[in-house]
């Protein structure tokens, strides 16, 4: 195995320039923002949790769980999500604390992945986790300030999609009894979007052709309110009944909400259906095929802390966020420019920290003179400077005047 190069990085790892790490810092702050106004406070968590606490609990598979031994040989984790590691607070530093409690986070997180260009092993999480509330209102409430995070954050044009585990429980449990290995096969085939794949396996499972009809007939289940009324006809299963009506009530809130337009019912999202426990869903902009928040209700994670209760969240995924605005021309920052010479040292350095006091981007050079270039600069709305664009130019120069040029 060849030495890596002193340039080079894992697959998968990704370097932040200057103007990445500002959008990123820009998206960060307006979500948590949004967050907090909601009540929402935030939570840091270690880097590393132990694998048979927090990384077994992960909704993580385990081969993509980043591992590693400390020095008693005891095997830890990258943390792979952030929900696994507020469990674990919220059971211990937090148990005396009344529910519901609602707790914020910007995290990195890490999850292994095979070679594959575009892929990342570390990307950055902002979400919110709701504990201790089982009601519709509760996961109303996370998909409403999901949706109001997507904006504060900068993306405009998006949809929600959510769905709720429970109902395809209980459709393929009525469908397919005792069948258990089948009805997982089918829920896999749901979960990875491969339509086709589903109408496969149905063919391959010699099905009465109303039992086929029905199970085929749940990828018609994707629209507004209207998709609860046709599911309830779908399915005479209690467990299936008792979700959607669940769901109709969150449909309901969200109209209360004024958010309604900016969400799909859609029967055939599941989500991770070893994971979650009921609502589940899924964000996608209208200009990136990767959706971009996920969340749902996931109740029997507290248990596994010894706790048990009741949750709901979602997860910002803030990196590709990042490359949905990344495409967009934002508006930079405004950045002045002080020139000065050992003269004007004292008035110039002072003017910039007056500058700073009040908010301002400034960058201080000491300079002899005024170049060309500079000179040029000051009769301009905007100008470049060793490769950083200006707004403003502060001239503290021998024989120049104080201010003697200026860009703005």
């Amino acid at each position: 195995m060849s030495k890596p190069k002193m340039f080079e990085k894992p697959t998968g790892a990704k370097d932040y320039l200057p103007e990445a790490v500002r959008k990123l810092r820009h998206i960060e702050r307006e979500a948590l923002a949004c967050m907090r106004g909601w009540g929402y406070e935030q939570i840091i968590t270690p880097t590393m949790e132990y694998y048979d606490t927090v990384g077994a609990a992960s909704s993580t598979s385990d081969h993509k769980l980043y591992k590693l031994l400390n020095n008693r040989g005891t095997t830890l984790v990258l943390r792979s999500d952030m929900t696994s590691p507020i469990a674990r607070v919220v059971s211990s530093l937090l148990k005396e604390s009344e529910f519901p409690l609602r707790l914020s986070y910007h995290s990195n997180v890490f999850r292994s992945i095979e070679e594959e260009a575009g892929r990342e092993v570390e990307f950055f999480q902002t979400g919110v986790e709701l504990v201790g509330d089982s009601s519709a209102e509760a996961d109303a409430e996370v998909v409403a300030l999901a949706i109001a995070s997507l904006k504060a954050a900068g993306v405009e044009r998006f949809k929600i999609a959510i769905g709720h585990v429970g109902f395809l429980n209980g459709l393929l449990g009525e469908a397919l009894p005792n069948r258990t290995e089948e009805q997982e096969l089918l829920k896999s085939c749901l979960l990875g979007r491969d339509y086709v794949g589903y109408r496969d396996q149905l063919r391959k499972l010699s099905l009465e052709e109303p039992v086929r009809s029905e199970l085929e007939g749940i990828l018609r289940l994707r629209g507004g309110g209207e998709i609860c009324d046709q599911a309830l006809q779908l399915s005479l299963d209690e467990t299936a009944r008792e979700s959607i009506s669940h769901l109709c009530e969150i449909w309901d809130a969200l109209k209360a909400y004024g958010v309604s337009e900016h969400v799909l019912i859609d029967l055939t999202m599941i989500g991770d259906f070893s994971y979650y426990t009921g609502m589940t869903f899924e964000g996608y902009a209208a200009d990136l095929g990767f959706p971009v928040v996920s969340g749902g209700r996931y109740d029997n994670l507290l248990a596994q802390f010894g706790r048990p209760a009741g949750a709901t969240g979602f997860a910002l995924k803030t990196t590709r966020v990042l490359e949905l605005l990344g495409a967009e021309n934002d508006n930079e920052e405004e950045r002045t420019l002080i020139v000065y010479d050992s003269t004007g040292r004292d008035e110039a350095l002072a003017e910039a920290q007056r500058l700073r006091g009040e908010g301002a981007l400034v960058v201080t050079v000491r300079e002899d003179s005024l170049s060309n270039e500079l000179q040029e600069a000051a009769h301009s709305d905007h100008f470049e400077y060793k490769g950083l664009r200006y707004t403003n130019l502060l001239v503290y120069l021998a024989g120049q005047g104080t201010n003697g040029g200026s860009a703005t």
